[in-house]
């Protein structure tokens, strides 16, 4: 087996846009085919992760249309589904075929539309994200994600005292890293009383515990360390990847604050990766409210049990802190497009290994972990990415 190397990445902006998606994607695709100096002949395969195009733009054979769009049509082309985690998990299968020798050089993408330019207004839209859910046994309830994450964290705030001005130093955070990301959906900072004073979405979560729907798309391209050195783009590598699952609905899972799929996808990425969660030095983790940072911390052993309600009002997980946490801003202020946000989040990490990420540069960063879950915290990919120089 050879080992895969990501080359070349590419990312539009995250918020509102007007052009259809497959434009949309064509902008990330061509970025990174661009920054690895790559022609559409040298790619030999294409895995997409789009989560909701069925739903939102009545389309559920977009893998071939987005190849053909972007010129590569001919290749093998495959569409992978697993709600938030989406295009993390059609990475995990792109590095394993190139690790395998199936393909030489594979193109990954996310790309998803989630505001009003779909047609589908926010209660519509809340309703879509929602099928991710249990269709008999939540779905019927009106159970949408910000209860679902609502009743992790008022269970952590129950077992372990974390508060809202925790929650609250979370979205602060977030939202200072994504003012230094020109890509981010909000480049505003606030305050912890700006959170505070918010309305209640669904308790303990107000609005600005809550990430936005936005529109966008992201792109990386795929090769082996053989090939990776004929490329323009400076190489990183792929030394773990860990993918894990959890029982459906959330009534059933044995610890609603252990996020059971997360320990056990980071575990598997450790030691596939050789390292230890205090050898890190920047991490990307999905934060789609507040608590759900919280959980993942904790979940990836980068903090006891219990103490991530504390960890942003500290500093721990500032960008000049023990341990960087989306140092992007995060899908709280750089926005989730759910397709593409997994894919977003290796984009992010590449450019931190290379040095690349200007203000928001995590100083020698040499080791990022990208975490990434689906529905109710029922699917989780880990990755662990290295620098080459």
């Amino acid at each position: 087996m050879t080992d895969a190397r990501v080359v070349g990445v590419g990312m539009t902006d995250f918020g509102v846009h007007e052009q259809p998606l497959p434009e949309l994607f064509a902008d990330a695709a061509f970025e990174a085919f661009d920054d690895a100096g790559v022609e559409g002949a040298d790619v030999d395969a294409f895995y997409l992760g789009n989560a909701m195009g069925g739903q939102t733009e009545r389309d559920t054979h977009l893998a071939p249309t987005l190849a053909t769009h972007v010129g590569i049509a001919g290749v093998p082309c495959q569409r992978y589904e697993d709600a938030c985690a989406t295009s993390s998990n059609a990475f995990k299968h792109a590095v394993r075929a190139v690790e395998a020798g199936d393909h030489d050089v594979v193109l990954v993408g996310g790309v998803e539309r989630c505001t009003p330019a779909t047609g589908l207004d926010t209660p519509e839209m809340t309703s879509v994200f929602a099928s991710a859910a249990h269709r008999q046994y939540e779905q019927p309830t009106g159970l949408t994600f910000p209860g679902v994450f609502g009743l992790l964290t008022t269970r952590h705030m129950h077992e372990y005292g974390t508060t809202e001005e925790d929650l609250a130093a979370v979205a602060v955070k977030n939202h200072r890293h994504g003012t230094l990301n020109p890509r981010a959906q909000f480049g505003k900072e606030i305050s912890v009383d700006d959170v505070l004073e918010g309305p209640v979405v669904a308790s303990p979560f107000r609005l600005m515990d809550c990430c936005p729907f936005s529109d966008g798309a992201a792109a990386v391209v795929v090769t082996s360390d053989e090939l990776a050195e004929t490329f323009d783009g400076e190489p990183v590598g792929v030394s773990g990847i860990g993918h894990a699952t959890d029982v459906i609905p959330l009534a059933d899972k044995a610890d609603l604050t252990a996020t059971r799929s997360a320990r056990d996808a980071a575990s598997e990425a450790y030691e596939a990766a050789g390292i230890g969660p205090d050898e890190l030095d920047v991490v990307e983790v999905h934060d789609c409210f507040t608590g759900a940072e919280v959980l993942a911390i904790e979940a990836l052993d980068l903090v006891e049990d219990g103490e991530g309600g504390r960890a942003a009002v500290e500093g721990t997980t500032a960008l000049e802190g023990r341990i960087p946490v989306n140092p992007s801003g995060g899908l709280k202020a750089k926005g989730h497009p759910i397709g593409a946000t997994g894919v977003a989040q290796l984009v992010e990490l590449t450019e931190q290994l290379r040095g690349d990420a200007g203000r928001r540069q995590v100083e020698g960063a040499e080791r990022a972990l990208a975490h990434n879950l689906g529905g109710d915290a029922a699917t989780t990919v880990v990755t662990i990415l290295e620098g080459m120089t």
